[in-house]
């Protein structure tokens, strides 16, 4: 499987134009804005969605467990859990050995998720219909197998 990933057709690389980081950050910001308009009417954003969803599969969990199963920086973390610490939808408290904080969801976080989830569906579903299912399948396949090579490279198993 690997070494499908490692051979991309010649041809696609001679037809590249632009910055591929340039060109994911701009889809990526209106993907998030996309999402972002939709849980608006909820009062939430993706990354607060995102954060109250992790929370509640996993949780309670330490503020790094958290970040590293987000694929986050602990700072950008803490950053984006003090919104949902001052609504009380999430709660830091102290750990088991009194120097670890775990995080947890309350009820009114899971009540605001519930409600956040109906509309993140409605954003997914306009996605789904905007771009077909086979043009979606394949975005999300191409993504995958992305994230497994960067995760490969990362640990040394590629060489430039």
């Amino acid at each position: 499987m690997i070494e499908n990933l490692l051979s991309p057709p010649l041809a696609a690389e001679a037809k590249l134009q632009g910055c591929t980081n340039l060109k994911l950050r701009q889809l990526t910001r209106r993907m998030t804005q996309h999402y972002d308009a939709e849980l608006a009417k909820t009062g939430l954003r993706t990354t607060q969605y995102s954060l109250l969803s992790h929370v509640l599969k996993l949780g309670p969990i330490r503020p790094g467990d958290l970040a590293h199963a987000m694929k986050m920086d602990p700072s950008t973390l803490t950053r984006n859990l003090k919104p949902l610490l001052a609504a009380d939808w999430v709660h830091l408290a102290q750990g088991a050995d009194g120097r670890s904080r775990l995080i947890t969801i309350t009820d009114a976080g899971r009540a605001k998720r519930q409600d956040a989830q109906r509309h993140w569906k409605a954003a997914q579903s306009s996605l789904n219909r905007l771009f077909g299912m086979p043009r979606m399948l394949a975005l999300h396949a191409l993504i995958d197998e992305s994230l497994d090579l960067l995760a490969l490279c990362a640990e040394g198993g590629i060489i430039d």
